[in-house]
């Protein structure tokens, strides 16, 4: 049975980005501290615009204290207002601009507080070092006697120094930034080390490695919640959490197998029982005929002790499958793997056949086939199928024995003229206790465990199993392993 293969996303960056934990918090750390510095830019943008302003009306003011002395100033002043950043001009026309609301005017200096104000930006062609600035003049018109003078103020120098000081701020933010993508990605992954360590611990559960009574108390106590009672308790987690999803898959798996295994106990120990309770009824019975009637009735006696002895016999053959399904499940059977030619060995098993049954005619077709696997199991697989063709074919019908290879494959079968499996019960007939038909189970003496374990060896080496049966016509049921080696030969018996 060749396996669909399975397609991973691509280990790449975003890969990485949307399904880990670490970095979700990293970017979401991220996130919150350009928004803080954002916010503070901000803050200190309007802070600064509202200093600038107030520095701007406080020149302006005292500007229009002078003109309410001297008038427009004279050469001898241009020094002083050269200081002040402001230039005087009479304004003819109506002025343009904007009013500071009357709610407002009382925090302005009174002569300039009912004024027109104004902003106007044009390009300075004074260079320096931080390229060419966009010039900003401050307008304010007012009413001086019976003329109107703009008095305008150029912050050029504070701006300079303003734009001096956000290039570094917003430098050491980027830097800063940057900078938290590494220490906030570290500081996270040491944050998620217990988790992460809990579920290392919790995936190296499936193996042989050694766990100190600490490790084992830890992860008892995350489990406490789930008994015998709540194995079908899951934990679930998104799917964009590595760590966590991690650690989920790990416990789930570990329940899944403990839940598997306390079923499978229970539904052994229940089979087990039953199919043991009816050759001890039956011994039990017999015993009690001999005690009362067969000391001395001869044939009473031969009749309890054939029955005893068929009885034991069987209990022992079940008692003998039921061990090995046991050690199978605890995978403590060791395969003995050797290489050999699965047609000589059909051709074996089917001349020992032929010895002790003589009631069926058997043929065989095989093609020349090595593979590596255990002998002694195939030939216990290989027995199985032809014990159960004998017990449900009518005498004189043909069994056949054929070996086939294609495909890096080789393939058993064992096909009969039996009576046939119904429909419905294919799909059951490696269930252990299972009986296609429970009227002839007496009277063949199976136990309803031998395609169990046929099944059993076959997916052990690695194989799988294929029945097709038809009621009234027969049964062919064919073991697929994997060739050691392409056919060579080809050989009828």
């Amino acid at each position: 049975m060749n396996d669909e293969p399975v397609n991973n996303p691509p280990d790449g960056i975003g890969t990485r980005i949307r399904f880990s934990i670490v970095w979700k918090l990293n970017i979401k750390l991220f996130l919150h501290t350009l928004g803080l510095f954002m916010v503070l830019d901000l803050i200190l943008g309007l802070g600064s615009v509202a200093g600038l302003i107030m520095h701007a009306e406080q020149n302006v003011a005292a500007v229009a204290q002078r003109l309410n002395q001297t008038g427009l100033p004279t050469p001898e002043s241009e020094d002083w207002l050269a200081l002040t950043g402001c230039s005087v001009s009479l304004q003819t026309g109506e002025a343009k601009g904007f009013h500071i609301p009357t709610s407002l005017q009382a925090y302005l200096p009174e002569q300039t507080a009912s004024g027109v104000r104004s902003i106007d930006l044009q390009d300075s062609e004074s260079l320096n070092k931080w390229g060419r600035f966009v010039g900003v003049t401050y307008n304010v018109t007012i009413e001086v006697g019976n003329r109107s003078y703009r008095i305008s103020f150029r912050p050029q120098e504070t701006l300079q120094i303003y734009a001096v000081l956000f290039a570094l701020i917003l430098s050491l933010e980027l830097l800063m930034l940057f900078r938290s993508i590494f220490t906030g990605a570290r500081m996270i992954r040491n944050t998620l080390r217990p988790i992460q360590e809990l579920a290392e611990t919790a995936q190296n559960l499936s193996t042989d490695g050694f766990f100190s009574p600490a490790q084992l108390e830890v992860l008892a106590g995350k489990l406490d919640n789930i008994n015998a009672a709540k194995l079908d308790t899951r934990i679930s987690v998104g799917d964009t959490q590595n760590e966590l999803k991690t650690l989920a898959s790990a416990i789930n798996g570990m329940l899944d197998r403990i839940n598997e295994s306390y079923r499978s106990q229970a539904r052994f120990v229940s089979d087990a029982s039953h199919e043991l309770r009816t050759p001890i009824s039956v011994i039990q019975g017999y015993a009690n005929l001999l005690d009362r009637w067969g000391k001395n009735d001869e044939k009473t006696l031969q009749e309890s002790i054939d029955a005893i002895k068929d009885e034991t016999a069987n209990m022992k053959g079940l008692v003998e499958q039921l061990l090995f399904l046991a050690r199978g499940d605890n995978n403590t059977m060791a395969l003995q793997m050797e290489r050999f030619e699965l047609s000589a060995l059909a051709l074996e098993v089917l001349r020992e056949t032929q010895m002790i049954d003589g009631g069926h005619e058997y043929d065989s077709s095989v093609t020349s086939v090595f593979i590596n696997a255990d002998k002694s199991l195939i030939k216990q697989a290989l027995r199985i199928l032809i014990d159960n063709a004998m017990k449900y074919t009518t005498p004189g019908k043909r069994i056949t024995i054929s070996v086939s290879g294609s495909d890096d494959f080789a393939r058993l079968t064992v096909q009969d003229e039996g009576i046939g499996i119904a429909p419905d019960a294919v799909p059951k007939i490696f269930d252990r206790f299972f009986r296609a038909d429970e009227s002839r189970a007496r009277a063949t003496g199976g136990t309803g465990l031998g395609l169990s374990i046929a099944k059993w060896i076959t997916e052990r080496h690695g194989g799988h199993m294929e029945v097709l049966s038809r009621q009234d016509i027969g049964t062919r049921i064919s073991i697929v392993l994997p060739a050691a080696a392409k056919s060579l030969l080809q050989k009828q018996d």
